[in-house]
């Protein structure tokens, strides 16, 4: 998951939404393997990556320039799942400024993935999934409240 939030408060972030959920989420470290039932949320300070080694899929965390304006960027989570878990994975664009994740949810659908995008009268700030709709990036349109069900039937 990527969040644009400042480097200082992804960890307080994951902690408070681990402590309300059924799943483990956590900040993400460089080179952890990923989990079901887990979330990791990109750290403020650096982009946020999957990469596949034999069976298992694990996080890298790189350093760079911000990408859009964004550092982390849900492009580069999202290119990354298009080139590593293709039609094995699942992508939501939701609220926010920008149009960062407009493309990589595109790619994503290129590889099979199935994509969804906050509708507009869910949507706080529509810029993100927007941009996204505008691309064709989305399978379909999604409430916020619609979210889990959605999830939960994608892996039934």
């Amino acid at each position: 998951m990527v969040q644009h939030m400042p480097a200082n408060f992804t960890k307080a972030f994951a902690q408070r939404l681990n402590d309300i959920s059924k799943l483990k989420i956590k900040e993400a470290e460089h080179n952890e393997r990923v989990l079901a039932n887990h979330v990791y949320i990109a750290p403020g300070s650096h982009h946020l990556q999957l990469v596949r080694r034999g069976a298992f899929y694990y996080t890298q965390l790189k350093d760079g320039p911000p990408v859009q304006r964004h550092k982390p960027s849900v492009n580069v989570l999202f290119q990354s799942v298009a080139k590593q878990v293709r039609s094995n994975a699942i992508g939501f664009i939701l609220t926010g400024m920008g149009a960062d994740g407009a493309f990589g949810l595109l790619e994503m659908k290129k590889s099979g993935a199935k994509t969804y995008a906050q509708d507009e009268n869910s949507s706080i700030v529509f810029g993100m999934p927007k941009e996204a709709i505008k691309l064709n990036a989305h399978s379909k349109e999604v409430t916020l409240a619609d979210v889990p069900m959605t999830i939960t039937q994608c892996f039934s």
